[in-house]
């Protein structure tokens, strides 16, 4: 049975990364010592819901993290550097650490190591999440062991509702735009001056019509949709914003 390690100092560990085509060592003491860091550790990367959601959502709320004093966000994974590498080059990661647990030691020091070798993986971690406080570990957040690979307990939202229950998440804010158009332009700049982190998604003529009736309802561009709601087009977005 997985047991919390809540209370006891993380596992005293040594990390080789490779960056700029050079070998380094990175300790754990040079991780954790005098910071508050979250860590998640997941199965292994390039797996569905590791880069589906686990890792996506903590880069995500990283900036909200650090506003309420999280130092650092830690994955943590069996794998090795150069693996770690690539999937941060195929991911959103640029507000992660990648930690390469090649050999396990991190992972078996927090009692986290079990077998998949029923999938050829060998030994991987369990799923979970923690925060950590100048090398103690001070919340776990360990997934229930069922069959398969469960995800319930160790995304960001939890951490993020243990830390700052409060705390004010990003919008999700995507625009479906035309090129060359004034009132696409005119809806991304109501969003820049208003702070918003958009996904711009710009359509074809081929295919703008389909895609936008099949999402909107409605045939011309731009419609905008914040946090899964639909606003519309420019004028619906000045109208919203002045709300």
């Amino acid at each position: 049975m997985l047991q919390s390690r809540e209370g006891q100092r993380v596992p005293n560990v040594a990390f080789r990364v490779r960056e700029d085509n050079e070998w380094k060592t990175v300790t754990t003491g040079e991780l954790f010592d005098g910071k508050t860091v979250v860590v998640f550790s997941l199965p292994g990367a390039f797996t569905p819901t590791c880069s589906s959601t686990h890792l996506p959502r903590y880069n995500e709320l990283a900036p909200v993290f650090a506003r309420h004093g999280v130092d650092d966000i830690l994955c943590v994974s069996v794998n090795d550097t150069f693996v770690m590498n690539e999937w941060a080059k195929d991911q959103e990661s640029e507000n992660i650490t990648m930690i390469p647990d090649g050999n396990g030691e991190f992972t078996a020091g927090m009692g986290m190591l079990v077998d998949k070798a029923d999938l050829g993986f060998g030994k991987r971690s369990w799923r979970y999440a923690m925060l950590v406080k100048d090398g103690v570990v001070q919340k776990m957040f360990i997934e229930p062991e069922e069959p398969g690979d469960p995800f319930k307990v160790s995304d960001a939202d939890t951490m993020l509702a243990h830390i700052a229950p409060d705390a004010r998440k990003p919008d999700q804010v995507v625009v479906f735009s035309k090129v060359g158009c004034s009132f696409c332009a005119k809806a991304k700049q109501l969003l820049d001056e208003n702070g918003f982190d958009y996904i711009d998604v710009p359509l074809d003529n081929k295919v703008r019509g389909k895609v936008l009736g099949a999402v909107s309802g409605e045939m011309t561009a731009p419609q905008v949709f914040i946090n899964g709601k639909l606003i519309g087009g420019a004028e619906a977005l000045q109208q919203y914003l002045a709300k």
